[in-house]
């Protein structure tokens, strides 16, 4: 069954020292490399002190992985910084063209002691985007949320067809997708989506795997608590998230976030019912991700709970 989550909101509070953000000067060497920025970044300090910086922390994927998920809860943590949207800054040329002063002037407003982290989850899929995120910073700590990659193709249908249902519009069964010529359909984009080990390879060449954490999507979903806390110390931050921050929601099937007496959970699209599929097709799928899942698990040097 899907991925089922959470939301929260974003706070920011105490000031604390974490080591492992890039220096002031480091911030500004970066956007160096960006040419003159536009007026109102290079002098967009607010009122308040506080400033926008270019992120020390992605979460780079993956697609239908968790990722929203993994966001809200990490902005539970006062000493974190969360870009709203999606920014698509290293996978969109229109976006790419505009420098990293545009780039900067899409993070959100933080105080110096705060990690800035955005996520968009098709940078790990994408062949130019490791290079890009290594140029503007070599020593930026990356998150990859991942989950049974068969789970991940149903949950990847399921988000387009929905998309298509509000529209109005027809759109074809998963069948049609998955099955050409009593085969499976190897052009799917659903499918490669879910061929971990070949995208990882990519960001292998530019990032040294320990600055990589993969967080376990479907371990996110049961018990999210342990997930978190691994991602806390990866990113050398406080331990400030608590068990007490998450709680089951009998009626939505899934946990929520409860934050400063307020509880809150992930919107209604996250969490939907995935499509109906013929066992015997999902097994054609189970083994098709058999030996690919093999190859990632050497690769990352750990395994996962996958079919």
């Amino acid at each position: 069954m899907a991925a089922l989550l959470l939301g929260a909101v974003l706070l920011v509070a105490q000031p604390q020292i974490v080591p492992s953000r890039p220096s002031e000067l480091g911030q500004q060497e970066l956007l160096r490399k960006a040419g003159t920025l536009q007026d109102d970044v290079r002098d967009g300090a607010a009122p308040n002190g506080s400033a926008q910086q270019l992120p020390q922390t992605i979460i780079i994927g993956v697609r239908k992985g968790g990722t929203r998920a993994l966001l809200e809860m990490l902005s539970l943590h006062p000493d974190v910084a969360a870009a709203e949207n999606e920014v698509h800054f290293f996978d969109w040329e229109e976006h790419y063209s505009h420098g990293l002063g545009w780039y900067l002037s899409q993070m959100p407003f933080s105080w110096p002691h705060q990690l800035t982290v955005e996520k968009t989850p098709a940078y790990f899929t994408s062949p130019k985007v490791p290079e890009r995120v290594y140029s503007m910073n070599p020593s930026i700590r990356l998150l990859l949320i991942l989950r049974d990659p068969s789970e991940r193709v149903l949950s990847d249908y399921t988000q387009v067809f929905y998309n298509h249902m509000q529209k109005r519009k027809p759109y074809p069964s998963i069948e049609e997708f998955l099955v050409r010529d009593g085969r499976l359909n190897l052009d799917y984009k659903a499918l490669n989506r879910s061929l971990y080990h070949v995208h990882m390879q990519n960001w292998l060449r530019f990032f040294p795997l320990r600055h990589i954490h993969i967080v376990d999507g479907d371990r996110l979903i049961r018990d999210p608590f342990p997930e978190i806390q691994k991602v806390e110390r990866f990113l050398k931050l406080s331990p400030q998230i608590n068990a007490s921050n998450f709680y089951f929601n009998k009626t939505k099937g899934f946990y929520c976030l409860r934050d400063s007496g307020r509880d809150r959970c992930l919107h209604e699209s996250k969490g939907r019912a995935h499509p109906q599929v013929d066992p015997k097709l999902l097994n054609k799928l189970h083994e098709y991700f058999h030996e690919p899942n093999k190859k990632f698990f050497e690769l990352v040097g750990r395994t996962f709970d996958w079919h």
